[in-house]
């Protein structure tokens, strides 16, 4: 068992274990959101909207498995180390980190692919053209990442 599991209540001075559940609870928010959202990109009519997205934004073609994996496996990278116990709390924290690395990136993806003007809104998600969605996640992930950063140079 981690730190965040064997603890019930953390102590008034321990604002490092009260930071571990935020950051857990962010991290599976996260893969949470993330790996539906690569998931549902197999079926209709996602699919056809993300073919749009990325042939209007002008990406080239292999960014739609890449797009489509690459949602899921980060996904998995926020919920995985969480949910089994085989990770240690380090390797939990090396994990976040790079999913929070590799969501940044999908996400300026996103935001460049809103900002294109030949993509329809009706294409993107809940019909939104400002980048509002992938500029949220990824200040979300830069947090994430940046405070699993921050807990790791402080511990190690």
């Amino acid at each position: 068992m981690n730190k965040i599991d064997q603890a019930k209540q953390p102590s008034s001075g321990d604002k490092n274990l009260q930071t571990l559940r935020s950051l857990k609870r962010l991290s599976i928010f996260l893969g949470a959101l993330m790996f539906p959202f690569g998931f549902l990109k197999f079926f209709h009519p996602f699919s056809a909207w993300f073919h749009t997205q990325i042939v209007n934004a002008g990406l080239p073609l292999i960014s739609i498995p890449f797009g489509m994996f690459g949602e899921m496996l980060v996904g998995l990278m926020f919920l995985i180390p969480w949910s089994s116990g085989a990770f240690s709390f380090q390797r939990r924290r090396q994990i976040n980190i790079v999913a929070s690395l590799v969501l940044i990136l999908q996400m300026l993806v996103a935001t460049y692919v809103h900002l294109q003007p030949g993509v329809p809104a009706g294409v993107l998600p809940l019909g939104i053209k400002p980048p509002f969605i992938p500029l949220t996640v990824l200040v979300l992930a830069a947090l994430n990442g940046l405070f699993f950063y921050k807990l790791t140079r402080k511990d190690s």
